[in-house]
């Protein structure tokens, strides 16, 4: 694919925002499980797009971050969608050596 940096940045712009919609209205998919499948989660994105802030001097802080993530307060989010990890869940997770 040979874009200009332009059309690039919209095209990516385009699916991160796809990806975050799909997120959304995924609440059945826990954290956990995605840490377990794919090695990041809904607070990876977040903490990488307040990252992307960051290195360019924009304000946004960490809560707000996740609020862009979740489409909600974190707080409420867990309250609504937010499950116990099972044992089985725990033990993937801290086999896989993530940290989070």
């Amino acid at each position: 694919m040979d874009f200009d940096d332009k059309t690039r940045t919209e095209l990516e712009a385009a699916a991160f925002r796809r990806l975050v919609r799909h997120l959304r209205e995924r609440t059945d998919v826990q954290n956990i499980d995605l840490m377990n499948l794919a090695g990041f989660c809904r607070n990876c994105l977040s903490n990488w797009l307040k990252d992307a802030a960051d290195e360019r001097g924009v304000a946004l802080s960490k809560e707000a971050s996740r609020e862009e993530v979740y489409g909600m307060p974190y707080e409420e989010w867990k309250a609504k969608h937010q499950t116990e990890a099972t044992p089985a869940q725990a033990a993937a997770f801290d086999k896989a050596g993530h940290r989070h």
